[in-house]
This record gives structure tokens, C-alpha cells and sequence, in this order.
């Protein structure tokens, strides 16, 4: 059996800034930006590198959507954003002004930061150390 997650849905305000954001402070790639209709657009992101999974903007339809803009998962880490340079990296968001809400320490598994979006969603930002997941690519 071979499967893997080809993208996943993050609840936006607006299309336009989501996309600046993605692209503009995490050097994210606008995969496709097709309009449905006037309302509606099929807007694909993912970070540069290969394998990864895209990201679907999906603009919040009416309030229950509009309600868990930055808080899809309840205030936990919901994003795990990793890197083969941590310091490049971190160096380069945090000059775009990307806010850490936790500093970088190292653990175990890597060296791990948490950052939030423009939303207020929290990623981890990890460089893992090859001996600890063989099978994570970098």
C-alpha cells in the first residue's frame, strides 16, 4: 500500500494576504490560483522542496468558518514546518518579522522553534537530526 497526505485545508481570512504571507515570509510557492467563482478560489501553497504537501487556502464561507481562523486546533502547535538549515532559516523569517512565540532549544529529536502565522496558528519549526528519522528525507 502506498498513500500520503496530498494537502489539507488551513482556514484563511482573505486569499490575497494568505498568499503574501505564505510566500513573501516563508518563501512558501503559490502552486495554483483558479478562480471558481466570484466568491470562490482554489488556492494551492506548499514549501519549496520536494515531497512536501501542498496547503489549500480555504477563505471562511460564514461565521462558524470565520470562528476558527488561527485557532484550528484548540491554541496547540498545528503545523510542523521543517528545514535542512535551521539557523538559515530561522535567521531569514525572523528579519521578515515572522514573531517566535518560543525560542530555539534543542531536543532530542532536533532543534525546534514555534512560530505563528499571520493568523495566529502555531507551527513547530524543526530540524531533525537524521538519526533519529531515517526516514524524513533531508
Amino acid at each position: 500500500m502506498n498513500q500520503r497526505i496530498g494537502q489539507f485545508a488551513l482556514v484563511v481570512r482573505d486569499y490575497d494576504e494568505a498568499i503574501a504571507f505564505y510566500t513573501e515570509k516563508l518563501n512558501f510557492v503559490l502552486l495554483e490560483d483558479t478562480p471558481l467563482s466570484e466568491e470562490k478560489r482554489w488556492v494551492r501553497i506548499a514549501p519549496q522542496g520536494e515531497g512536501t504537501c501542498g496547503i489549500l487556502l480555504a477563505r471562511a464561507a460564514n461565521d462558524e468558518q470565520r470562528s476558527r481562523i488561527g485557532n484550528q486546533t484548540g491554541g496547540r502547535v498545528f503545523l510542523f514546518l521543517y528545514t535542512d538549515d535551521f539557523w538559515r532559516d530561522y535567521n531569514n523569517m525572523v528579519s521578515k518579522g515572522i514573531v517566535f512565540v518560543r525560542e530555539p532549544h534543542e531536543e532530542e529529536f532536533g532543534t525546534v522553534a514555534v512560530f505563528q502565522d499571520l493568523y495566529g496558528n502555531l507551527w513547530d519549526f524543526i530540524q531533525q537530526r537524521l538519526s533519529i528519522n531515517p526516514f524524513f528525507g533531508f
